[in-house]
């Protein structure tokens, strides 16, 4: 035997003819590293997988525990150079001689087709895929050591397969060195000297290994992956080892086992081991045919292995996969359980692939080995408790896919599911219960935990599923499996339930109260939603203590009472509790109400939701929750009008406050409208005010008559003056007037307001004790400032004050009183001559009247000098009214001023009390003396121009300049002082008329510089002077706004309009009128060269309005605009808006233009002018001559046009093309394209004008001249897909190459420049081609820049005819594909002259259906109806086919009003169509049977046998069918038509032979179905029609006749013999006399008998007679023997009851 080294040079020179002669093969070897090459590097191989599944192929010695590693250091062995190195070690059987054959050959792998033999790997390329990684592997295995390259070898030019032997470089020390020491090296080394640029995805594919790699890996065991350097900190790999074991425990059950796997991993990184467990499902399913691939084909059984995590997958903080093909494929399923089978794969590994066949028949396998291992896991555990097996419904695939096919999977999980018993419901025993998801509901959150704490405290649940639904268990019932239950469609309980389930148990009084209070709450809270006018609102729910002390329940639609009110109370606060009860019991002859418990209350005030529950209890029920203030609004109430509860209310409210139990606010409220007993013993219930009772009272003893009564005041009865006890309290006696005077406002005086009206009392003296009385009423009102008018009228008016006069005593009004001290009175007495002072007598009310000083202010009385002072003008100035005063009485006025000044009194209030009277004489008449003046000579020139009223010096001499000071403090003016408002008030209506002097227009601007501008005073004097001619100029007297001030620096300006600007006369006025510049301004006067400017530029404009603008004013104008430019005066906007934009200048136009719209001529203008009209100024000798020219400057900053480049937007809006286009030349088009080159350039926007201009046909093209908008300019980027000749390009021949540098101004105007914008244009001219190739090079130009045509444009398709000949087709008349060519002759089809290029572009943008349309079809249909009189097989099926897959609403009603003709079955090779009214579908065989046999032409649809796919025969039938074809089995009409007279018939017993016992049972088993809707007095009804019969046997047959009506009228008819018959009417049956023979004959007679038996009994319910008849005719099979037909009903779920039992007892008992 050869050793490895001699093995390996005989393959060398033998096979690959290295040293030896010549191999024949090697040219094929050759190619096949070639190929092996191309698909090595095609394909995305992920090596790290090959390598695994290599390792999980090869073959392990007995014993040994399978294991691969994976090292990657850094270190060089091999010597090659590589920066890192990968090995991988193996303790596989090692490399035989086959295996290193194999691997030096391509294709050639030793384990192909043997996947029977649990082999994994396909890919075709397996150890090679190393290449990827490496250019050249070593192999160190049993003896062998070997490598290869990638490189074609020197001798022989092949790469990848030539075995190089290796000698060092590495050694086997080297390797075992990397490996360690610690343990033998493994059989098998693989050492991998990495590419440099493959290096770091190396590293990364290792540090990202998939810890559940193992996980369906049947050898390896061991996996680990780690780093070896010599410096440690250069590891950057991620370190991993992993291992699986599986626990043998296994079960078998449908072809399938289950077992549980471990796998634990434990990184470098992490310190700590992790573990996962699966549990593990693998059944087998038969491969299907049609699912069978080339692969595959030596596999019999798909094997699915689900496997199933518990707890957290291990997967290194990467996405898990969800599909393995035995080792991990990249697809994220998003299930929470894991799929692998024997997938085909994609060439990546990645994922499998979706589509291929035999991955789908595994995939449609996967929802049945889903739900069997779920089954397993769930009903199969026996004696665990149900809320562990709760987790196992995580493994369901709730959430879905990115998958569509695994969606489709998921979907079929869940309808399996679905009619699963796989719920656990709650159970009250050891029983478990599994029932289907439909079949289960759920209860809230809440009322679990209620029933879980009624259960503790001894509540009865038994009946939970007993109110017609199973209750999930409660341990499922959580909302952490929301997404589970929702996904199984387990829906709540209704609302009734909850009803059920509390009126049947104890819970209301069975728990605790807090748990009492928990279910109120639940119902509270899903009131809205869930009880809200249910039943819930009859259930007894509320507690509350009834008359006789004991707790009663309520159900919530009793608490309202018939009035509105609730029944129910119950406190805010538990401490008014008692209270409220105790009291309630005083009033309970008119309150009818009840409180709830005190337990229940109290619970309610410690309730953690107390304020939801409150809110529902109130709201909702309408449980009255009563504050104590809301307890006593409930008495108040009731009161009713009852004298003695109207007292006992107000002992109440009494009590209640004292107690604490109501605030004063609460009592106020109440009281404010309480009803109270009068002094007449009447309970007054509208009142204004209260009256203290009479007796003891201070009003009688100052009043003497009640004067309130008539205000609505109650006067109080004495009875609230008694003593009384209530609810076990004592009130004393007088004990409430404190009580009703704070809060009932019982009021006294000085506590109670006075009427509006007078006091009778102060119309006489009082007494000194009433007095003061009546002074401490006032002052208690006084702070409540309630003083009523008349009432405090009467009091001031009424002489009731005692008062001293002069000496002598009387009464007095307080009005007219003052309290002084004596000695200031007697003074003020001697020098008031002319009025007596009454001072209050202080003898007689003592010094005591002193303390009321505020309350006699306020009743009137007097105590200043002030007072004094106004008391003394007053009486004067009434002298002045009633008589003018004379000269005598104004100086004795002036002498009592001067003598209080004197005395240094205060003489304010005496001046102040006469100063505005009118007892001055004045020259304006009788004045006060407050605007009055006294005249001296600095008020002559006021005068002069106002009004002012002097005192009359006339009158009272010159004496009265003796009182200036006086007059002074009067408010007499005394002196001018610049008094100029004085002036200005006074200010004469004309001041300003009649030429006024100097002295007087220089005063009113001196007045009007000593205002505030735009003040009135100021603008009054304004007034006066604009409002006449009052300034004085060279044109005589003018108007301010006339005149002007002018100033040597701009009348230059003033000189080209002369004589037109009036000038103020400085002579007149003298120099200092120019120091009132401001205040001429303000009146008018133009004193500004800007507002001059403005004057001018205003006559200037009039000027050139009214074309008095001549010659010699424009120089002049140019000249002085000149002069004044060179200053550094400015001219204002307007100015050189009016100058610049008024038309003064002449044009060539022959009209004048203002100068921005003229243009100043140069011969840079000349060649455009061809195609323009300008506005040159007119510069001929006949108008301004060359002359102008000098003012160019000028000209220019007045706005006219100098340059060229400037005055392009004059040709813009000078365009004048000539009607002929072919006159303009190329330089016209050029220069004007010039011109839009140098506007666009500025940012000038070409103008709608513009644009309608330069839209006439003035451009060149090849087709013609164009507007622009209809042109095109033809670029470099259009040559790929046109020619100039497909459209209407520019012609570049007429104006030369230089037109395309104006692309950008082409485009501005219109002209189309852009390949991608053309379209239209290049479409509109489509008609004028004929030639194929143009049409197919426009098309594609217009299909690849995505063109739309507008709705308008009409839409045609070239069918060509040849190369130049062909027509226009619209394209309705098209379509592009014709799969079942049977539209050649009606429509034109595109694929037949264009490729499919084109295709997307005639559908999308030109409309034509891509197929022919469900109403091409039907046209087609009619034709053939109209013209064919059979059709082929190919074209029938095709037209059904597709109607079949475009079935839809519309669809039917289109054939149903269309389609007259349907296919009928045809012996023949061609298919015959006839009218669908005589045409039947054969739902009944035995009829059609018969039919076929009697009739000579087929009545039958046709379809097609055998079936194809894409039309299935029920799909077809059901087309039929509502297209209007009728069923034979609804058409036929059946008729007996054997005549059987009884005389002649044998009668034969039919108990216990034709009508069993086991024939009863089974028919009224089946009534008692629910859906039967039967009571058992109707089923024993039913049943007794069998019973009654009488049985007749004959010898001849029955026959029965079936006929169908035709179109035509015609009446087609069978006959067909039947063995019995039942005659319902007569309670008769008939049988034939034979003996079934043969299976068919006794199928025959069961199917017949069980057909009349089931329409008989259920002659009503006709739907159900088909499901009877199947259940009698195997029961006949069965000789209706009782104990088959009873597991004959077990089967079907059907059972008789007690009250059936009885029945069919006694109608076959004995006798």
């Amino acid at each position: 035997m050869a050793t490895p080294k001699e093995h390996i040079d005989e393959i060398r020179r033998t096979k690959f003819s290295i040293g030896g002669e010549l191999n024949p093969l090697t040219e094929d070897l050759h190619q096949a590293v070639k190929n092996l090459s191309a698909e090595l590097y095609a394909k995305d191989v992920h090596f790290l997988m090959e390598l695994i599944q290599n390792a999980e192929d090869n073959e392990y010695t007995e014993g040994v525990n399978p294991s691969l590693e994976l090292v990657i250091t850094s270190e060089d062995i091999t010597g090659t150079g590589a920066p890192a190195t990968l090995l991988i070690f193996n303790n596989e059987k090692g490399f035989s001689s086959k295996n290193v054959e194999s691997i030096c050959s391509v294709g050639r792998s030793t384990k192909k087709g043997n996947r029977k033999r649990g082999y994994i790997g396909e890919k075709g390329i397996g150890f090679k895929s190393v290449f990827l990684i490496t250019a050249q592997p070593y192999i160190f295995s049993n003896g062998y050591q070997i490598r290869f390259n990638e490189e074609p070898c020197s001798h022989t030019n092949l790469g990848y397969i030539i075995p190089e032997w290796v000698e060092q470089n590495p050694t086997l020390a080297d390797i075992k060195r990397i490996y360690g020491s610690h343990a033998a090296l493994p059989t098998t080394s693989i050492i991998l000297p990495l590419k440099p640029d493959k290096i770091e995805a190396v590293k990364q594919q290792l540090s990202s290994i998939q810890p559940e790699v193992l996980l369906f890996l049947s050898k390896i065991k061991q996996f680990s992956v780690k780093e070896v350097n010599e410096d440690p900190s250069l590891n950057t790999v991620n370190a991993i080892s992993i291992s699986s074991e599986i626990n043998f425990v296994t079960r078998k059950n449908i072809d399938a086992d289950s077992y549980t796997l471990y796998l634990s991993t434990d990184e470098a990184r992490d310190a700590t081991e992790k573990e996962c467990g699966y549990y593990m499902w693998r059944q087998k399913f038969p491969v299907m045919q049609k699912n069978r691939v080339e692969r595959r084909l030596e596999v019999e059984e798909w094997v699915i292995t689900l496997a199933f995590p518990f707890g957290e997958r291990l997967n290194r903080g990467m996405s898990s996969p969800g599909v393995y093909a035995f080792l991990p494929t990249e697809m994220v399923t998003n299930f929470p359980f894991i799929i692998q089978a024997d997938f085909v794969l994609a060439s990546s590994r990645e994922t499998i692939l979706l589509d291929n066949k035999w991955n789908l028949g595994i995939l449609a396998c996967v929802p049945s080995a889903f739900v069997n291992a779920f089954n397993s896991l769930i009903t199969t555990s026996e004696d665990v408790p149900v809320s562990t097996l709760i987790p196992m419904f995580r493994f369901l695939p709730v959430c879905s896919s990115s998958y569509p096919k695994l969606n489709v999977v998921r979907e079929l999980i869940k309808k399996k599911l679905l009619e699963e018993n796989i719920i656990p419901c709650q159970s009250h025993s050891d029983q478990k219960i599994f029932r289907k998801p439909c079949e289960v509901s759920r209860l809230m959150p809440s009322f679990w935990d209620i029933l879980k704490k009624g259960r503790k405290q001894g509540v009865s649940l038994h009946s939970l599923s007993s109110h017609g639904r199973y209750i999930l268990n409660s341990s499922f019932d959580t909302e952490e499996y929301d997404d589970v239950l929702n996904f199984l469609g387990v829906e709540p309980v209704n609302s009734e339930w909850y009803a059920k389930c509390i009126r049947s148990s104890n819970l209301v009084l069975g728990v605790a109260e807090e748990d009492y209070l928990k279910l109120l709450l639940f119902i509270a809270e899903n009131w809205a939603s869930s009880f809200h006018r249910t039943d819930m609102e009859n259930v007894p729910l509320l507690k509350y203590v009834g008359p006789d002390g004991v707790v009663v329940l309520s159900s919530i639609s009793n608490v309202t009472m018939g009035n509105g009110g609730s029944m129910i109370c119950m406190s805010t606060e538990s401490r008014h509790i008692s209270w409220m009860i105790d009291w309630n019991r005083e009033f309970r002859r008119v309150a009818d109400r009840y409180f709830m418990p005190k337990s229940t209350q109290e619970a309610i005030g410690c309730f953690s939701k107390r304020a939801t529950l409150l809110e529902w209890l109130k709201n909702q029920v309408k449980v009255c929750v009563a504050s104590a203030y809301d307890f006593a609004v409930i008495l108040y109430r009731s009161l009713k009008g009852d004298q003695q509860l109207a007292i006992a209310y107000v002992h109440f409210l009494y009590h209640s406050l004292s107690q604490l139990h109501l605030t004063e606010g609460n009592v106020d409220s109440l009281c404010g409208s309480i009803p109270l007993v009068d002094n007449y013993g009447h309970v007054i219930t509208q009142r204004n005010g209260v009256l203290v009772p009479a007796n003891g009272s201070k009003w009688v003893e100052l009043m003497g008559a009640n004067p309130w009564r008539a205000l609505g005041y109650v006067e109080l009865g004495e009875d609230y003056l008694c003593p009384a006890t209530y609810a076990g309290t004592i009130t004393k006696e007088r004990q409430l007037m404190t009580f009703l005077k704070t809060h009932v406002a019982a009021s006294d005086i000085p506590d109670i307001s006075p009427p509006n009206t007078e006091l009778s009392a102060a119309y006489a003296p009082l007494t000194k004790k009433n007095s003061f009385l009546l002074l401490d009423w006032i002052r208690s009102l006084r702070y409540k400032r309630d003083l009523p008018a008349k009432f405090l009228t009467s009091i001031k008016t009424g002489r009731w004050l005692k008062i001293s006069l002069s000496g002598s005593p009387g009464y007095r009004p307080p009005s007219q009183s003052f309290l002084f001290n004596s000695s200031a009175g007697d003074l003020l007495q001697d020098e008031s001559v002319m009025v007596d002072i009454p001072l209050i007598d202080q003898e007689f009310y003592g010094s005591g009247i002193n303390n009321y000083k505020e309350e006699l202010k306020t009743i009137g009385v007097m105590f200043e000098y002030r007072e004094v002072c106004q008391f003394v003008g007053k009486h004067v100035m009434s002298l002045a009214t009633s008589s003018a005063l004379t000269k005598s009485n104004v100086f004795q006025i002036l002498n009592f001023i001067k003598f209080l000044r004197l005395k240094v009194l205060p003489a304010d209030e005496f001046i102040h009390s006469i100063r505005y009277g009118r007892w001055l004489k004045t020259s304006c008449g009788d004045r006060s003396p407050v605007g009055s003046v006294l005249f001296d000579q600095e008020w002559r020139a006021a005068s002069q121009i106002s009004d002012i009223p002097f005192i009359d010096q006339n009158h009272y001499g010159k004496e009265i300049l003796c009182y200036k000071m006086e007059l002074k403090l009067l408010g007499v003016v005394v002196g001018f002082n610049k008094n100029y408002q004085l002036v200005t008030d006074h200010l004469k209506s004309q001041a300003c008329s009649n030429y006024p002097t100097a002295e007087a227009i220089l005063l009113i601007f001196e007045c009007m510089r000593h205002y505030e501008h735009n003040s009135i005073s100021y603008n009054k004097l304004v007034q006066a002077l604009k409002g006449d001619k009052c300034l004085k100029t060279n044109k005589g007297y003018k108007f301010p706004r006339e005149c002007f001030l002018p100033t040597t620096d701009w009348d230059c300006l003033l000189k080209v309009f002369s004589n037109d600007f009036p000038l103020i006369d400085e002579d007149f006025y003298g120099t200092k009128i120019l120091s009132y510049r401001n205040e001429l301004k303000q009146a008018g006067v133009v004193v500004e060269f800007e507002l001059a400017a403005q004057r001018f530029s205003s006559v200037f404009k009039n000027r050139a309005s009214s074309s008095s603008f001549g010659r010699e004013h424009v120089l002049s104008f140019l000249s002085s605009y000149r002069q004044i430019s060179n200053t550094n005066k400015k001219f204002p906007s307007d100015f050189r808006g009016n100058v610049c934009e008024s038309k003064w200048l002449q044009t060539r136009l022959g009209v004048p233009r203002s100068p921005k719209e003229c243009i100043l001529f140069a011969p840079e203008w000349e060649p455009v002018s061809s195609i323009t009209l300008l506005p040159f100024i007119d510069d001929s000798d006949n108008y301004y001559g060359q002359g102008i020219h000098e003012y160019r400057k000028e000209l220019k900053s007045l706005g006219v046009t100098i340059k060229f480049k400037d005055g392009v937007k004059y040709v813009a809006a000078g365009i004048c093309f000539p009607q002929d286009p072919s006159t303009i030349a190329p330089k016209s088009v050029l220069s004007l394209l010039q011109c839009v080159q140098i506007l666009l350039k500025d940012g000038y926007t070409l103008d709608d004008a513009f644009q309608k201009k330069v839209s006439q046909s003035w451009l060149k093209t090849v087709v013609g001249y164009k507007s622009p908008d209809q042109s095109l300019l033809f670029g470099s980027d259009w040559g790929p897909l046109l020619r100039r000749i497909d459209g209407p390009f520019i012609d570049e021949e007429f104006y030369g190459p230089s037109i395309t540098a104006y692309k950008n101004e082409l485009k501005e105007i219109g002209v189309t420049v852009e390949v991608s914008k053309g379209c239209s244009l290049i479409a509109s001219y489509l008609d004028f081609h004929s030639e194929f190739s143009t049409i197919v090079r426009v098309y594609n130009y217009l299909h690849k820049k995505g063109w739309r045509p507008s709705n308008d444009i009409p839409r045609r398709i070239w069918i060509p005819n040849g190369s130049h000949n062909g027509a226009w087709i619209g394209p309705e008349k098209c379509v592009i594909h014709d799969k079942d060519g049977l539209f050649g002759s009606g429509l034109n089809v595109l694929e037949k002259h264009y490729k499919s290029e084109l295709f997307a572009f005639f559908s999308g943008v030109m409309r034509v259906k891509s197929h022919p349309s469900v109403d091409d079809y039907f046209e087609l249909w009619k034709d053939w109806e109209d013209s064919k009189e059979q059709l082929s097989h190919s074209e029938c099926s095709s037209f059904w086919a597709y109607i079949s897959k475009h079935w839809n609403k519309s669809t039917e009603k289109t054939l149903s009003d269309r389609l007259s003709k349907v296919p009928v079955e045809s012996g023949s090779d061609g298919i015959l169509l006839s009218s669908k009214h005589d045409v039947f579908i054969a739902d009944d065989l035995q009829l059609k049977h018969l039919f076929k046999e009697s009739l000579p032409d087929s009545i039958f649809v046709w379809y097609p046998q055998p079936s194809i796919p894409s039309l299935p025969r029920t799909k077809l039938l059901d087309i039929y069918s509502k297209i209007g074809v009728r069923k034979i089995s609804e058409s036929v009409q059946k008729e007996d038509i054997t005549k059987l007279e009884v005389s002649e018939l044998k009668q034969v017993p039919e108990k216990g032979t034709v009508i069993r016992k086991g024939l009863v049972k089974l028919i009224l088993g089946f009534l008692a179905d629910p859906s039967m809707e039967l009571e058992a007095g109707q089923r024993q009804e039913a049943v007794k029609g069998l019973l009654d019969l009488k049985v007749f046997e004959t010898e001849s047959a029955i026959e029965v006749s079936y006929a169908l009506s035709m179109s035509s009228g015609n009446i087609e008819s069978v006959k067909a013999s039947r063995v019995m018959r039942w005659d319902w009417e007569d309670s008769k049956f008939f049988m034939q006399k034979m003996k079934p023979v043969g299976h068919e004959c006794k199928i025959e007679h069961a199917t017949i008998f069980a057909k009349v038996i089931s329409e008989g009994v259920l002659r009503e319910k006709e739907e159900h007679i088909d499901a009877l008849s199947e259940l009698i005719k195997l029961a006949f099979l069965l000789d209706f023997d009782e104990e088959g037909v009873g597991y004959l009903m077990r089967s079907k779920n059907i059972q008789i009851f007690m009250e059936d039992e009885e029945f069919l007892s006694s109608a076959f008992s004995m006798g």
